[in-house]
């Protein structure tokens, strides 16, 4: 049996089956791809529903046929078919083969099954360019703040080198896209229809750029339309073959919580960005966090990194700039805090202030005048005054003080 024929055959179950059915990947996994295409079209198929979905698919045509000339339209396009086993097939999907979905009741949620085949426009191999890759999904109705972030974090990851993968819808999706085109790095666009024909067509260019220096992706023939459900269908496969998924804003059915919760079902890094608690394009993502408490809160590209990354990727906290008071002691602070706003005062009276022995203020206020906070004069010791145009006049601010 012929690799060509296994692939014909792998091509033929995808048209007959949407992709994901479990019953077809489990066939596949037991006799074979030739096999189980002939017990499908010998109506030998092992439930009723796949019984029905391949008669009334063998209606309108004969699966091989339509697999043969979907492999010569694969060809005129200059794309390519990729299965398992070829050395460019993405091993990671085949996570799914243990996805479970906590009270699916949709078939969407129900099937999701390792993919049987990929066709691919682009020049990177395909493993290639999910090996180092994180997801970043959202709204089509983005709002400006979001489509900022998104733009921000496709820019970032793709300048270290990381591959940015999504759906190459509007809004959320486009904006992560088009961040790493611009930092001339590599983005996967995974599509919900075939490859010659990609939806939205409102972003046509953008998908020609993604073609030219990275990849377009789908589990749908050539001139597949961009049926409803296939985005979630889809979506299994941004959350398994990403090494974390991100997202960036979701209104409260949004279908891009469906990725981040195939990511948590997975085991996945699974990241969302905190919006504006007033925006209803954040209400989806600020659920998950609160239902899921594996969902991670990040705020850039440095916290994607310490998800995803490697032992030692971890992000720096963040901190305001350093002060010389941010060096001081518990005494030391005990020192300025007794100092007046105005004027000075003795060291007696300072350290009956501050609690401490008269010594231990002297030698506190040494070290404070090194500091360039307290100044010694002929009545005693004061605050140092604030810069001109300063408007925070008095004492130096200390760690966790007014």
């Amino acid at each position: 049996m012929s690799t060509d024929e296994e692939t014909l055959a792998r091509v033929a179950l995808t048209w007959l089956a949407e992709p994901g059915t479990w019953s077809v990947h489990r066939l596949v996994d037991r006799l074979g791809p030739v096999a189980a295409l002939d017990l499908l079209l010998d109506g030998g198929a092992p439930e009723e529903t796949l019984r029905n979905t391949v008669a009334a698919r063998s209606a309108a045509g004969d699966a091989r046929g339509v697999a043969a000339e979907a492999l010569a339209r694969t060809d005129r396009l200059g794309a390519r078919i990729v299965v398992p086993g070829d050395d460019e097939w993405p091993v990671r999907v085949g996570d799914l083969r243990r996805l479970r979905l906590p009270g699916a009741y949709r078939r969407v949620d129900i099937e999701t099954a390792p993919p049987l085949c990929f066709w691919v426009r682009g020049s990177w191999p395909l493993a290639e360019a999910f090996d180092r890759s994180v997801a970043v999904v959202g709204a089509r109705a983005a709002t400006g703040y979001g489509t900022h972030v998104a733009t921000e974090l496709g820019y970032g990851l793709a300048d270290r080198d990381w591959t940015v993968v999504s759906g190459g819808a509007f809004g959320i999706d486009a904006a992560a896209h088009r961040g790493a085109l611009n930092a001339g790095g590599l983005t996967v666009a995974v599509l919900a229809c075939g490859v010659d024909r990609p939806y939205p067509m409102g972003n046509a260019a953008l998908f020609d750029r993604i073609a030219d220096t990275g990849l377009l992706v789908s589990e749908w023939m050539p001139g597949a339309d961009p049926l409803r459900p296939r985005f979630l269908i889809r979506n299994r496969v941004i959350a398994a073959g990403t090494l974390g998924t991100v997202l960036v804003e979701a209104a409260a059915r949004s279908g891009a919580t469906q990725t981040t919760h195939r990511a948590l079902a997975l085991g996945k890094p699974s990241m969302v960005v905190p919006g504006p608690v007033t925006s209803a394009m954040s209400v989806g993502a600020h659920e998950t966090l609160r239902e899921y408490p594996r969902a991670r809160l990040v705020t850039g590209v440095a916290q994607v990194l310490e998800e995803v990354g490697r032992i030692g990727d971890l992000a720096p906290v963040p901190r305001g700039p350093q002060q010389p008071a941010d060096l001081l002691d518990d005494d030391a602070r005990a020192v300025v805090e007794a100092l007046p706003r105005r004027g000075a005062v003795g060291v007696d009276v300072l350290a009956a202030r501050a609690g401490v022995p008269v010594r231990t203020a002297l030698r506190k206020l040494s070290m404070l005048e090194e500091l360039a906070l307290v100044l010694r004069r002929d009545d005693g010791y004061a605050l140092v005054p604030p810069p001109a145009g300063n408007a925070t006049a008095g004492r130096p601010a200390t760690p966790g003080g007014p």
